[in-house]
């Protein structure tokens, strides 16, 4: 039998906010295929953490980091 894109939402919008969520969360993690990718960005977060712990890095406000990200990728 084959369900289509449309009949599949509909059923899992049924679904309670708790039970979506955590298929949500499956969902995601199938997409993630590439675990070295993964590990890679792991370990720059975890290195950028520390710096900020240590004092080394300096905390930017959200709002000036999503500006700089919008004047260097416009559009």
């Amino acid at each position: 039998m084959t369900i289509t894109l449309e009949t599949l939402q509909a059923e899992v919008l049924r679904l309670s906010p708790a039970d979506r969520a955590k298929l949500l969360d499956r969902l995601i993690a199938s997409l993630d295929v590439d675990a070295g990718a993964e590990a890679a960005w792991d370990k720059l977060a975890d290195e950028r953490e520390q710096e900020l712990v240590a004092g080394a890095a300096a905390a930017v406000p959200l709002d000036v980091a999503i500006a700089r990200l919008e004047a260097r990728f416009p559009g």
